[in-house]
């Protein structure tokens, strides 16, 4: 069974900005977690610090870092809440708060 991804209205604003090819590899992902896989690094990692089993789908290529965060393990589907081009090694603050904020928006839908 698929889940449904739903995902906040400005994260999808965002990522139509991004490069075609990142893109796909974002779309290909999230419907790897609508089918129910789990994915691992390099690709996703967990970030305990935004919120319980938030996880960040991590996507490079020439044009720099692309970052989704996103919480699959939900009755409601994958929930898709915030997407940012990553400049720094560390995530800015801005990015982890800016997603705290969207991911309980999204809850509260």
């Amino acid at each position: 069974m698929i889940k449904p991804a739903l995902f906040h209205r400005e994260t999808l604003e965002t990522i139509r900005t991004f490069p075609v090819e990142v893109r796909r590899e974002f779309g290909k992902a999230i419907f790897d977690l609508q089918k129910g896989e789990t994915l691992k690094m390099p690709v996703s990692r967990p970030m305990p610090g935004i919120g319980p089993g938030v996880e960040e789908l991590r996507i490079r290529d020439r044009s720099g870092s692309y970052r989704v965060f996103y919480v699959a393990r939900r009755e409601r589907g994958v929930l898709v809440f915030h997407a940012f081009v990553k400049k720094t090694r560390e995530t800015a603050r801005r990015e982890i708060n800016l997603g705290r904020k969207r991911l309980k928006e999204l809850m509260n839908e």
